[in-house]
């Protein structure tokens, strides 16, 4: 991803010695002192710095930086995280913050090219292919994974898919029998480490400061996961998906209104904290730019852990500007994104297992399929396969 910092600088306030720019290396001090390594190039255009962070393939945009004095706030352009701290012209140090969830991430950053993690030893291994994983967090609900990934010598890339998603660009190296890997997308802040052998990993996994679960995972080129059509339903008794929801004007909106009725529609249930619904989002956007159909319509559900309506609003509104979402993006819950929570809005389903979950419902208000989590560009053929099923499906909808 690549973030886009712009800055905006007073005579009164600009510090003389501005960052210098090139390319820089930056760490969030995650658990057990272990450190989350992520590059990024810092250029100026005019009066507006442009920063540039790198997971693998991936580059994100975001567009606010403000400077005053020694001190320096980096604001993600979509998500509510944002980088406090003091700079000089080679040196940031500061906090990766959350407010709404009170979590505070040591981070520091330095100027002048270097890896993303340093090796001390040739690679042993090369993990190359697919692993069947297990993740056991701390509550001890362990919970399955595939890992997909591709090694050049030392240097690895990849992801690993759940039942819910994928943990999106994840870049590292195998240094001897170690395996190291991170991504910094502005809302999650991902570090794996792992023994590897011939046939096994067995190692840690770090989210932020906060979490930690421990993973292990055997080589298994035939491994899939679950379909994800089968995991999220329509319980007994309930013959449609229904609602009634608030959009920005304070407006209920419901499948009942007259906009709704006769034409195949796409429910999103989402959050604008999550990546993987961003990407679902902007690949919604783009289809619908591509497909411009009055038959389709798509409707998003937002369950947002912003503590106040106004807050989750601002968050709705913001990802709706960058992305050019012009569908409705609903306030479903604030204050938390807890999936039980959630459940309990949306009754009908069985659970709500995953941020996004996506309902297929046809003409006649009849769910067609529902499709939990979402794979993302980081799962390569996998992304391909889904959005051909997903036109595909949408195509035979629309012709009914």
């Amino acid at each position: 991803m690549v973030f886009v910092f712009i800055g905006f600088f007073g005579c009164e306030t600009v510090k003389k010695d501005q960052l210098k720019q090139g390319s820089w290396l930056a760490h969030l001090e995650v658990m057990d002192g272990e450190k989350l390594p992520f590059n990024f190039n810092l250029s100026k255009v005019d009066e507006s710095f442009v920063m540039e962070v790198y997971n693998a393939d991936e580059v994100i945009t975001i567009n606010d930086i403000e400077i005053k004095q020694d001190s320096i706030y980096i604001r993600m352009s979509v998500f509510e995280g944002y980088i406090a701290g003091t700079y000089t012209q080679e040196s940031v140090e500061g906090s990766y913050i959350k407010e709404s969830l009170d979590r505070v991430v040591p981070f520091k950053a330095a100027y002048g090219a270097a890896p993303r993690f340093t090796s001390a030893h040739p690679g042993t291994q090369d993990i190359s292919g697919i692993w069947e994983t297990e993740f056991i967090p701390d509550d001890d609900d362990p919970y399955i994974a595939k890992g997909i990934f591709t090694q050049n010598k030392q240097l690895v890339k990849g992801t690993f898919r759940t039942t819910t998603g994928d943990y999106r660009y994840l870049e590292g190296i195998v240094d001897g029998d170690s395996l190291k890997l991170s991504t910094f997308d502005g809302a999650h802040a991902f570090l794996f480490t792992a023994r590897v052998t011939d046939s096994t990993l067995n190692g840690a996994f770090y989210s932020g400061n906060h979490s930690k679960e421990i993973f292990t995972a055997v080589r298994n080129e035939d491994f899939e996961l679950p379909d994800e059509t089968t995991l999220t339903y329509l319980k007994d008794g309930y013959d449609t998906f229904e609602f009634s929801f608030p959009n920005e004007a304070g407006e209920l909106i419901s499948l009942g209104d007259p906009e709704f009725q006769g034409k195949a529609t796409v429910v999103q249930i989402m959050g604008t904290w999550c990546p993987n619904c961003l990407d679902e989002s902007k690949f919604l956007v783009d289809y619908l730019k591509k497909n411009n159909n009055p038959n389709l319509k798509v409707i998003a559900l937002a369950f947002e852990y912003a503590r106040t309506k106004e807050g989750a609003f601002k968050g709705i509104q913001r990802l709706k500007d960058r992305l050019g979402v012009e569908y409705p993006v609903l306030l479903a819950q604030y204050g938390t994104s807890n999936k039980s929570k959630a459940n309990e809005k949306l009754p009908m389903l069985n659970h709500v297992l995953s941020y996004p979950t996506t309902i297929f419902i046809d003409k006649k208000g009849k769910v067609r399929k529902i499709h939990t989590g979402f794979n993302g560009p980081a799962t390569g053929d996998k992304y391909l396969e889904f959005k051909l099923e997903f036109d595909t499906f949408i195509k035979e909808l629309l012709d009914e």
